[in-house]
């Protein structure tokens, strides 16, 4: 599921702020990264069932690379996966309303954040 309303696609950003505000929502980068790609993720752990959902946002360095505190980094659609172990995370499903909600939720923090 895609979040293509959030008003953050196309946002340009400096990379150490971006991974500071990110790192405040607890949206983290961890391993996903490389010199020119970044996807950040939050993660949803459903205590009834054991269901795990990922909320990323994936960016793109457009100046300098990752990691450089002044390399210029593009905000990409943000968007929703759940999780299926061993074989990893589903991006085409019916997502519980309730977790839907919550990512907008940290999504619109995060934007008013980076204003």
């Amino acid at each position: 599921m895609k979040f293509e309303d959030t008003g953050l696609t196309g946002k340009v950003f400096q990379f150490s702020f971006l991974e500071h505000i990110m790192h405040k929502h607890a949206i983290i980068r961890a391993g996903q990264w490389d010199y020119e790609r970044i996807t950040y993720d939050y993660k949803f752990e459903d205590m009834t069932n054991g269901d795990v959902y990922y909320l990323r946002v994936p960016c793109r360095v457009i100046e300098g690379v990752t990691e450089q505190p002044h390399a210029k980094v593009e905000i990409l659609t943000p968007y929703l996966g759940k999780h299926y172990y061993p074989h990893g995370v589903e991006y085409d499903e019916e997502f519980p309303k309730a977790i839907v909600d919550r990512c907008r939720k940290i999504l619109n923090a995060v934007k008013e954040d980076l204003e």
